[in-house]
């Protein structure tokens, strides 16, 4: 899953689901890469989920709808998404969500996890990056796609901790 450059720029950036869903369109155009109706489906609901959402949770929503959604075709299809750099994975909530920047390629990708709500902000902040991969070479250690999570409590929640 190596990838060569930085997801930051402003001018693929997106956040809605149809925009989104459409990049991804774009960019398997132009890499040549096949969005198979299974793949464009679990990307369809990853855009729409608006949150990090959980393997088994796409598998019954793409049951209701692709008699042909076994669990490997669905790990597949997110393994495909996942290697492209169109969705990320998040580890420790064994959760997936949508990449920004579809359209790009990156090398670490900071997620802002909020424990309560479960809630995923991607920190859109070059320096971290930079900071990060110019800390791994001056180690000797060649960064490959990877996502960092911090854990801890959203600005929502605390909000509703102080109310």
């Amino acid at each position: 899953m190596g990838h060569d450059h930085t997801c930051t720029d402003p001018k693929h950036h997106v956040h809605d689901g149809d925009a989104f869903v459409q990049e991804v369109e774009r960019a398997c155009e132009q890499r040549g890469l096949r969005l198979t109706p299974i793949r464009a489906r679990a990307l369809r609901l990853i855009a729409d989920a608006g949150r990090p959402v959980k393997a088994y949770e796409l598998l019954d929503q793409m049951k209701a709808t692709h008699d042909a959604a076994a669990p490997p075709t669905v790990y597949r299809a997110l393994d495909f998404l996942l290697e492209h750099g169109f969705i990320h994975k998040l580890s420790s909530i064994n959760a997936f969500v949508g990449c920004h920047h579809p359209g790009a390629a990156q090398h670490a990708v900071p997620f802002l996890i909020c424990d309560r709500c479960q809630s995923a902000t991607e920190l859109e902040d070059e320096r971290i990056v930079e900071l990060l991969d110019a800390r791994a070479r001056k180690l000797g250690f060649t960064p490959q796609a990877q996502t960092v999570e911090v854990h801890g409590v959203c600005a929502t929640c605390s909000q509703a901790d102080a109310a």
